[in-house]
């Protein structure tokens, strides 16, 4: 039998990043080149980022994509 494997949730820090920065999410869209409803989709966890934008996020901020994101491991 196998074992069943936890959903892996992926959160991030992407709001408290902005907050301390004080800008936007249009601007922060603008920075990195996506559309506003993208930026809102990753801040609701309606949306992971590709390995590309997440490291985009993380060159914005000039910090490690671990400093953003997350997994939190879900046994269902």
């Amino acid at each position: 039998m196998s074992k069943s494997l936890p959903q892996l949730r992926i959160i991030n820090r992407l709001h408290v990043l902005r907050a301390e920065r004080r800008i936007t999410q249009e601007q922060l869209a603008k920075e990195i080149g996506v559309t506003r409803a993208t930026i809102i989709a990753i801040e609701g966890g309606n949306y992971n980022p590709s390995l590309e934008l997440a490291f985009r996020i993380a060159c914005y901020f000039k910090t490690d994509i671990n400093m953003i994101f997350s997994i939190k491991e879900e046994i269902k």
